[in-house]
């Protein structure tokens, strides 16, 4: 069965997630620290907290920025749940702006329309590994005080204006995942990324419960010369990750590059193959953007052609080809639905779900499957 997506795992991932569970280190060992130490060198941030999955690292980003209940928070309704969720997880209030139609992204003028005094965090979504507008989303930001997360979920590896993604130069931090899917993986986990200090610190302290036992930092004092001491300063969370799942990210990281240029490869054919069918369109790639790809979404005018995106996917499916889609308009949840929101409300969002399908892009998939995947598709579709 060919997948949409999956992860790359070999005999030295294997040796080396079997020495940390020979070693005196399961949890939060030495190796989390490495993990941490290596996605710093390669994001180019100063700072890097790893945490259990992607949608903790939003979570505590947006904790560690203060977002709380009457603040409001701007992201796009083209995303996986988790990234509006996040500002719900804090009480605070999700504002959507709608997508650019050919990227995917983030309108930056949509984001203006949904300002208001009370909007304290923007949350772009680097959408399929494709940065988003971030000089304009930073500007804005300055402009009217906010702070920005970037979802980074699909890029690692991603460039923008010649900067890495997670460098955080446009941002206050920056999120990652790790999921099976992704580019890399540590089984589950997440990641996130700053240049400030205060915040690295905020983010150690919300991971682990708000315990500190560093007696630099006690509140109490007097307590500092005991060796079994610990604070809890605040309610954090048990977001941490283990050394077994660092110990995976570390030797994934070692691949990275050849990760990202086997992707760059498929991206490549995909669009050679399509190239002059009128049927079919790939998502515009910006000149000031360097994606790595974790999707590679197909958009097609069901409209205009002779099944339904269900019937395409059942007929693939029976070829033992598994697509998916990326992703239902969060505001056509059912949650989110009682909030007010409505079809109809974000229009390119929803025109863009209607005719996306996410082609199988991974280390593994071979020239002559993704020439198989699109004669397939081109055949049921004629």
């Amino acid at each position: 069965m060919l997948s949409y997506g999956r992860q790359s795992i070999d005999k030295k991932d294997i040796n080396t997630v079997i020495e940390v569970l020979r070693s005196n280190w399961l949890t939060q060992g030495p190796k989390v620290i490495e993990f941490e130490n290596s996605l710093s060198r390669f994001t180019q941030a100063r700072y890097c907290v790893a945490v259990a999955n992607g949608t903790a690292a939003l979570h505590l980003a947006a904790l560690a920025l203060g977002l709380k209940p009457g603040d409001e928070a701007i992201t796009t309704p083209l995303t996986f749940v988790a990234t509006a969720n996040c500002i719900r997880y804090c009480g605070a209030t999700v504002k959507f702006a709608d997508i650019n139609p050919t990227t995917g992204l983030i309108d930056t003028d949509e984001i203006k329309k949904h300002l208001t005094p009370k909007t304290k965090v923007l949350i772009p979504v680097h959408y399929a590994g494709q940065s988003c507008d971030m000089a304009t989303i930073t500007s804005l930001a300055k402009k009217h005080h906010l702070f920005v997360i970037e979802d980074a979920a699909h890029a690692l590896g991603s460039k923008y204006q010649g900067k890495m993604v997670g460098s955080c130069s446009f941002s206050d931090l920056t999120s990652f995942s790790f999921h099976p899917v992704k580019t890399i993986t540590t089984g589950e986990g997440g990641a996130i990324t700053t240049n400030s200090y205060s915040l690295y610190k905020k983010l150690l302290l919300l991971r682990t419960h708000g315990i500190t036992n560093n007696p630099q930092d006690f509140v109490t004092k007097s307590f500092k010369k005991y060796p079994w001491y610990y604070e809890m300063q605040t309610l954090g969370f048990n977001y941490r990750l283990s050394d077994i799942h660092a110990a995976l990210g570390l030797s994934q990281m070692k691949k990275l590059p050849k990760f990202i240029k086997r992707r760059h490869e498929i991206v490549s054919l995909y669009r050679k193959l399509f190239a002059g069918d009128g049927r079919f369109q790939l998502i515009k790639e910006l000149s000031n953007s360097k994606a790595t790809f974790h999707l590679c979404p197909l958009l097609i005018d069901f409209s205009k052609v002779s099944l339904t995106k269900r019937e395409l996917f059942k007929k693939l499916l029976q070829k033992g080809i598994k697509l998916q889609v990326h992703y239902l308009p969060i505001h056509l949840q059912p949650y989110y639905q009682t909030f007010g929101y409505k079809l109809g409300d974000f229009p390119q969002s929803e025109r863009f779900y209607n005719q996306v399908i996410s082609l199988p892009l991974y280390y593994g998939l071979t020239d002559t499957q993704v020439s198989s995947i699109v004669t397939h598709i081109k055949k049921i579709i004629s």
